[in-house]
């Protein structure tokens, strides 16, 4: 599985705002979770915006909070962005149309609350 942001923040800070199933799947540990470079990258990029500031403390700290969660970093590849840059434009986010590629390019279900993602080709259990 792969956390969309929101997911993953919540998760790390706020595990009472997942649905009880997400928070079941990603606590199996059964199950491989995986987080995007491009979650740390809109972490980072609305903090600096200040549209995050609660998160503004886990940035130096989020690889070792992963790491000790046992989830897996996902790079970006650049099949990655090729494959994002494809979809239709029904949906302009460009974190979530990176992670959408990178869930169904790995076959990955995106664990997101964000409706708009329904849109793209991958599964969605939320």
């Amino acid at each position: 599985m792969l956390l969309d942001t929101h997911a993953l923040l919540w998760w790390l800070a706020e595990p009472n705002r997942l649905s009880p199933a997400a928070h079941r799947s990603i606590a199996d540990p059964g199950n491989r979770v995986h987080v995007s470079a491009a979650s740390g990258w809109e972490i980072a990029t609305k903090v600096r915006l200040g549209k995050l500031p609660v998160a503004s403390e886990l940035l130096d700290d989020l690889p070792h909070l992963l790491a000790a969660q046992g989830f897996e970093p996902l790079p970006v590849s650049l099949l990655h962005g090729l494959h994002a840059g494809r979809y239709p434009m029904t949906h302009r986010d460009p974190f979530d149309r990176l992670l959408a590629a990178q869930a169904e390019l790995g076959g990955l279900t995106l664990v997101s609350l964000d409706p708009a993602l329904q849109a793209f080709p991958c599964g969605l259990p939320w």
